[in-house]
C-alpha cells in the first residue's frame, strides 16, 4: 500500500448519525496504511471476476461498470450487520456534514410510517417551516420520486442537495385529507442539540437532542446562564431519544460531571486500535486542541456541576453517544437514570477514506461502560422505571430497538444465530408484538380524536410526566415508578 504510515489520524469520533439522517452508528474516522493485507481467496474472487464479466457482456443492455463494482461492495458491507455502510461520494459528504451539525436541505426531522416519509418535527426557522410543514405530515413524493418503498436514507440523499435549489414536496396532511404540492429552495440547516430552562427556582432541565461539533460548547454556555441566576438544587440531563452523534462530545458531556480521569467508556475489537479506553481528560475529547469548554464550565460554577444532584432521562429512543453518557454516570453512581431501557447500540465502527470522497464504514469494536458491561442490543436499565405519561408507555412500543434491526450484533451474551428460542425468549417476542399491535391500534384512535395534536407531551413542557417525576426525584418526593416496565429478557440473533 505503499509508504508506510504510523502514525493514526485520528480524524473524528463518531457515535451516532443524526435524528435528520435516521441512522445510528458509532465511528470512529481514521486514516491508516497497513503494511500487509490478510490473505485473499482467490477462487472466490475470480467467481466474481467471472460474474461481473457476464454482466458486463451478456445483461439486456449496457451497465456502468463503476456502478456494478459500487453496487457490489456495498452489498458486501450491508450484509454484515446494521449499521457498516459503504460511503459513495454523496453520502461520504453527508456523513462529514452530520458531525458539524450542518447541512444542505428543506430542514425536517423525519420517521418512515407505512412505506412513506412522516414529517416528525420541522426544524425551526428552516426553509420547511417557513414553508408551513407540520408534524403529523406525509410527504408521498419528492420531485418526480414516489416515496413509497424508499429506504430512509434513499428519501434524505433526494430531499438534500445544493444551496439555492428547489425540491418539490407532494405532501398528505391526514387531520386535513388533502394533498397539496410544496416548493421549497434548500439552505443550510444548522441544528440546535441543546436547550435548557429553569423549571424552578433551583431546579433546571438541560436538554441534548444530538452529539455535535458544537454541543459541548453549546452546552457549556447554557449550563453558565443557568449558575447565573443562582446556585442549583438539582439537575436534569435529558437525553430522551438521542440518537448518539459524536464520541469525544459524550466524554465531555460525561466529564462534566465526574472526578477528572475516571474511565468514561472502552471499546474492545480485533485490532490493537480497537482497544482504548476513555477517561474524564481533556486529552480524550479536546480533538483539535484549544480552549475546554467543560474545564472553563467548572471554574465559572466553582464545581458545583461536579456535585449537584442530578436525573438523567432515557428511553428507548436513546442510544449511542447517549448510552455512554448515561452509562458512566450510572456506574460511578453520579446520577439516578430514570425512564425506559435505553436503545442498545454498543457496537463501534470505524471510517477510512477509500480514496479523496469515498469511504468505508465498518464494525470493529464493541463498547463497554466503566463497570465493563456490554450495552449492545440490551441497552442502559434505568435505576428507576418511569411511564412516559402517567397513562403508561403509550406508543413506547413502536419505538425500534437494536435488537429489533436485521443481523445486529450480539453482546456475546446473547443467544447465538441457528440455535432455538427459550421458552422466556419466545413469550417475550410474542409480547411484544402483541404491545405492538395494541399500541398502533391507540395511535389510530387517538390521532381520529386529536387531529394534528402532539400525542405525547413535548419533552421539558409542564406536561412532561417524566420530568416531574425527576423533579420529584431530585426532592426526595415519592416517584411514581412504573407497574408494567420491566427489564427486557435477552434477545435472539436473528440473521
Amino acid at each position: 500500500m505503499g509508504k508506510q504510515v504510523n502514525q493514526k489520524l485520528k480524524i473524528v469520533g463518531w457515535v451516532a448519525a443524526g435524528a435528520v439522517a435516521g441512522a445510528l452508528t458509532t465511528v470512529q474516522l481514521q486514516a491508516v496504511a497497513r503494511g500487509s493485507l490478510a490473505p485473499l481467496p482467490l477462487e472466490e474472487l475470480q467467481q466474481l471476476a467471472a460474474v461481473f464479466g457476464m454482466v458486463k457482456t451478456d445483461y439486456v443492455e449496457p451497465v456502468d461498470e463503476k456502478k456494478l463494482i459500487s453496487e457490489a461492495i456495498s452489498g458486501m458491507v450491508s450484509s454484515l450487520d446494521p449499521h457498516s455502510q459503504y460511503f459513495d461520494k454523496k453520502s461520504f459528504k453527508e456523513f462529514r456534514e452530520g458531525t458539524s451539525g450542518r447541512f444542505v436541505g428543506v430542514g425536517i426531522e423525519i420517521t418512515m410510517e407505512d412505506g412513506v416519509v412522516k414529517v416528525v418535527s420541522p426544524i425551526e426557522d428552516s426553509p420547511a417551516f417557513r414553508a408551513g410543514l407540520k408534524s403529523g405530515d406525509l410527504i408521498t413524493k419528492i420531485d418526480d420520486t414516489a416515496v413509497k418503498g424508499l429506504s430512509i436514507n434513499d428519501a434524505v440523499k433526494l430531499m438534500r442537495g445544493e444551496p439555492r435549489t428547489k425540491v418539490l414536496l407532494t405532501i398528505f396532511r391526514k387531520d386535513e385529507n388533502r394533498s397539496f404540492p410544496v416548493t421549497i429552495t434548500r439552505e443550510e440547516i444548522k441544528t440546535q442539540s441543546v436547550k435548557s430552562k429553569l423549571v424552578e427556582p433551583g431546579y433546571a432541565w438541560v436538554r441534548v437532542s444530538q452529539f455535535q461539533d458544537r454541543t459541548v460548547e453549546d452546552f457549556a454556555r447554557k449550563v453558565e446562564e443557568l449558575y447565573k441566576a443562582g446556585p442549583l438544587k438539582g439537575l436534569v440531563l435529558d437525553l430522551r431519544n438521542d440518537p448518539g452523534g459524536l464520541l469525544d462530545a459524550a466524554v465531555a458531556l460525561s466529564a462534566a460531571f465526574l472526578p477528572e480521569n475516571v474511565t468514561v467508556v472502552s471499546t474492545n475489537g480485533q485490532l490493537a486500535d480497537s482497544k482504548f479506553t476513555y477517561t474524564a481528560n481533556p486529552q480524550h475529547y479536546l480533538r483539535r486542541g484549544g480552549p475546554d469548554p467543560i474545564a472553563r464550565l467548572t471554574k465559572a460554577t466553582n464545581g458545583a456541576l461536579k456535585n449537584v444532584p442530578l436525573v438523567v432521562l432515557v428511553n428507548e429512543g436513546s442510544a449511542s453517544a447517549s448510552e455512554i453518557v448515561a452509562g458512566a454516570l450510572q456506574d460511578h453512581k453520579r446520577g439516578t437514570i430514570l425512564g425506559s431501557q435505553t436503545f442498545g447500540k454498543g457496537s463501534v465502527q470505524t471510517v477510512r477514506p477509500l480514496g479523496p470522497d469515498t469511504g468505508l464504514k465498518l464494525t470493529t469494536a464493541r463498547y463497554y461502560t466503566p463497570a465493563g458491561k456490554s450495552i449492545q442490543a440490551k441497552g442502559i436499565v434505568p435505576d428507576v422505571m418511569v411511564d412516559e405519561t402517567p397513562e403508561g408507555n403509550v406508543f413506547a412500543a413502536l419505538r425500534t430497538r437494536e435488537a429489533d434491526l436485521t443481523k445486529h450484533l450480539t453482546n456475546g451474551e446473547e443467544a447465538k444465530a441457528g440455535e432455538p428460542m427459550t421458552d422466556a425468549q419466545r413469550a417475550a417476542e410474542q409480547q411484544r408484538d402483541q404491545e405492538r399491535e395494541q399500541a398502533r391500534k391507540r395511535l389510530e384512535e387517538e390521532s381520529k380524536k386529536n387531529p394534528g395534536q402532539r400525542l405525547v407531551p413535548e419533552f421539558g413542557s409542564d406536561k412532561d410526566f417524566q420530568l416531574q417525576q425527576a423533579l420529584n426525584k431530585l426532592k426526595g418526593r415519592p416517584v411514581l415508578v412504573s407497574k408494567t416496565l420491566t427489564e427486557r429478557p435477552e434477545e435472539k440473533k436473528e440473521n
